[in-house]
């Protein structure tokens, strides 16, 4: 049976995304099965994989039109996904007045979870009802920590929400790992962020930190995960050890 993962920070430009890309890719070449649910309207995780923005069939149809979330799967070389778009971004209106709405999302990717080890959501940068389901889908959250002054100050906001979704909607909810991001060990304030990290989340901060690297930046553009832009930079060889380093826990 899988396990559901949020990849989860409402501030943008920390690589939420590319944390999520990329996971999905390197954990699938190490043989896992791996689902990953764009659930930001931006869908650039959707982009990052190589599909159309303007997917016909996206989340949005799968909890707005009774689909199951297997038909909204889409295959690729990296993965599967179940892709996003801007229609995404009206949900939260549309869904104001319905019951159980924190629980759309949950109740399509529940269904899939015998069929993958792992599922990735990747929520939007905010802390709002299309978050708010991501983080009352998963069973753990996964939280990218850019490696510069305001990340711990985010970071308290987030920790404040957790505590709301696991008194209110899920008990069970806890933290997967954090994960430090744009790090540069030249900078003295990457490093003094770095350990400020660790010792607020003793024990849940991962081995592995991704370094500030222009390739993975650069790897979006061409709707390619980085080990399959350039394999043999830093970004990928930092995300090919995330993914060994998660896929060793189980």
């Amino acid at each position: 049976m899988g396990q559901i993962i949020a990849v989860v920070n409402q501030k943008g430009g920390v690589g939420k995304t590319t944390t999520a890309v990329n996971l999905t890719a390197c954990l699938s070449q190490l043989g896992a099965r791996v689902l990953l649910c764009d659930f930001d309207p931006q869908a650039n995780a959707t982009s990052g994989l190589g599909v159309t923005k303007k997917n016909p069939v996206t989340i949005y149809e799968a909890v707005t039109n009774g689909l199951s979330g297997a038909e909204a799967i889409v295959s690729t070389p990296f993965g599967d996904l179940i892709p996003s778009g801007p229609a995404l971004s009206g949900l939260g209106i549309e869904l104001v007045m319905e019951e159980h709405r924190e629980f759309r999302l949950r109740d399509i990717l529940e269904p899939l979870k015998a069929n993958y080890d792992y599922i990735f959501i990747d929520c939007p940068p905010s802390l709002e009802l299309l978050t708010l389901n991501g983080l009352c889908a998963a069973e753990s959250i996964l939280v990218p920590v850019q490696c510069e002054y305001y990340a711990l100050e985010g970071l308290s906001d987030l920790m404040t929400t957790l505590r709301a979704v696991k008194k209110g909607f899920r008990p069970r909810l806890e933290i997967f790992g954090v994960l430090l991001t744009m790090y540069d060990g030249r900078v003295n304030l990457s490093m003094q962020v770095a350990d400020e990290v660790r010792r607020h989340f003793p024990g849940k901060v991962f081995t592995t930190v991704i370094p500030r690297n222009v390739r993975l930046s650069e790897a979006p553009s061409h709707g390619l995960p980085i080990i399959a832009y350039d394999k043999y930079c830093r970004g990928a060889e930092a995300y090919v050890a995330l993914a060994k380093e998660i896929y060793g826990r189980r």
